[in-house]
């Protein structure tokens, strides 16, 4: 059983007068986030290479517009609060990547960047979007810096957030430790309490109110996460080789402006790494938010926030 609301079927959900949208703008309040006393806001799906993805939509339909790709064993909702204060100026689409969220689980069990970077592209040429500017984080960044690698040219501007051509291990295994250990519970509590030590940066009312996002009642009574493991559970390595990841030389190709966006505590992306990566870039540029570990835009939101808007106003 699903514990968040959602579009059924093609017909778009308004969300705005859902008790979870009410529950945002209590966060967005206790965050002293900025944002429009009304804005569209719905829930929405589209069938891409023969899956059914879920998204986001916020906004109106005549403004710029922004595409937003959560990090993995996240969702859409993960954007909300970002969403939410770029609604008053942009066209906002915030995707369920496949396996996440409420989009649908892949019956081929294909997880990978590549895929996902060609899901992402297939959504901007069905929803007949025109030279979007394209945000990802962690996940959502790889398939966005893939995305830019192959047609850099769909693209008016990138964010990528906290990752680049060059990780750190013990980030990375700091992370699936953590994935591996939030898997399934006897109740919520249990895991609001471990995301609660993870992400000392959140609230406890925040995670209280998001955590219908990451987890579905089973048939059992028990909570488990709604993000498909199969490829973890059957052993099946996330994809690697040239498909799946960029070089800092090639990075040296993206000829367009990206912002690189670092927490100042990220464990994932290394201040040298990151460096490194911007100057790569010839449009590269890097802006390390404080108070913030590798989740920048849902730790330090309002510092998130101010690190795009400047990015966005230099856009013109």
């Amino acid at each position: 059983m699903y514990l968040n609301t959602f579009a059924q079927g093609s017909t778009p959900l308004d969300m705005t007068g859902t008790d979870e949208f009410r529950s945002l703008l209590a966060s967005a309040g206790d965050l002293s986030i900025p944002h429009a006393p009304d804005v569209p806001y719905r829930s929405c799906n589209i069938v891409l290479r023969q899956l059914r993805f879920h998204f986001l939509e916020w906004g109106k339909a005549d403004a710029p517009v922004i595409v937003l790709l959560h990090g993995g064993h996240q969702s859409a909702h993960s954007w909300d609060l970002v969403s939410l204060h770029l609604a008053q100026r942009y066209h906002v689409f915030a995707l369920d990547q496949r396996g996440h969220g409420d989009s649908e689980w892949a019956r081929d069990v294909v997880y990978s960047n590549h895929e996902m970077s060609l899901d992402a592209e297939a959504f901007i040429g069905a929803m007949g979007l025109v030279r979007p500017i394209v945000v990802g984080h962690s996940m959502g960044g790889r398939n966005t810096m893939l995305l830019t690698r192959r047609n850099q040219a769909l693209l008016r501007a990138a964010v990528i957030v906290d990752v680049g051509p060059e990780l750190s291990d013990r980030g990375r295994a700091a992370i699936g430790g953590f994935v591996q250990a939030n898997q399934e519970f006897d109740d919520l509590e249990h895991f609001v309490s471990n995301v609660r030590k993870y992400d000392p940066y959140r609230s406890r009312e925040h995670i209280e109110r998001t955590v219908k996002y990451n987890m579905l009642e089973r048939a059992d009574g028990k909570y488990v996460s709604k993000c498909d493991s199969n490829p973890r559970r059957l052993n099946i390595p996330r994809g690697s080789g040239p498909l799946e990841n960029i070089t800092l030389e090639e990075a040296g190709g993206f000829n367009l402006p990206v912002l690189l966006v670092r927490g100042a505590n990220s464990n994932i992306l290394e201040a040298e790494a990151a460096e490194r990566f911007a100057a790569a870039m010839p449009r590269g540029r890097l802006v390390t938010v404080p108070d913030a570990g590798h989740n920048v835009h849902g730790q330090n939101t309002k510092g998130f926030i101010g690190a795009l808007g400047g990015f966005l106003e230099g856009l013109g």
